[in-house]
């Protein structure tokens, strides 16, 4: 259930601005919205940075290892097959595979485990407004937030040329409202 206020922007200079203006109010739970990326907004927002790269690599690395102990288990354990004097576990021979398995356990894992982190699909959580995602751009201020004093913020939103101030008052239900 979200409640607070929502600024549509129809450009993403306004945004970045009131974006920008608003974090230095001392808003903290605030979120922006945009169609396309828009360079430097995850800064003014005060994003940190992300763990999935990190996950990545190390899901990676498992894969990586994984691939080339299963080939050496089965060419020295398993299935010991001298092939043309050269030792059991000739690793030139492995990398391939073990490249292919670092992708495909990095990849999949991690696009598991961002769907998992970002909690998706959310069926049940409608988008704050339907121009949102296809050419506008909105700022949400939470009214939760402590800092958060509508007039003060109508006001400041209104000096970064918004084209709309809503209030979201509970929650809806389904997407762009159905």
């Amino acid at each position: 259930m979200e409640k607070g206020l929502l600024a549509i922007f129809d450009h993403p200079d306004g945004l970045l601005s009131a974006v920008k203006k608003v974090r230095h109010l001392g808003v903290k739970k605030l979120d922006a919205f945009t169609p396309y990326a828009v360079h430097g907004l995850e800064q003014a927002v005060g994003l940190k940075r992300s763990w999935i790269p990190y996950a990545t690599l190390g899901l990676g690395l498992t894969g990586w290892c994984l691939g080339f102990l299963f080939q050496a288990w089965t060419s020295a354990v398993d299935w010991p097959l001298n092939v043309g004097g050269k030792p059991l576990i000739s690793w030139p021979a492995f990398i391939p595979i073990t490249f292919e398995s670092m992708v495909l356990i990095g990849g999949v894992l991690t696009t598991l485990i961002l769907f998992a982190a970002c909690r998706l699909p959310n069926m049940s959580r409608a988008a704050l407004d339907p121009r949102l995602t296809d050419d506008r751009f909105g700022l949400f201020v939470d009214e939760t937030d402590p800092c958060f004093d509508e007039a003060i913020l109508r006001r400041l939103l209104k000096e970064c040329h918004v084209e709309e101030i809503k209030n979201i008052a509970g929650a809806r239900a389904g997407w762009f409202g159905r």
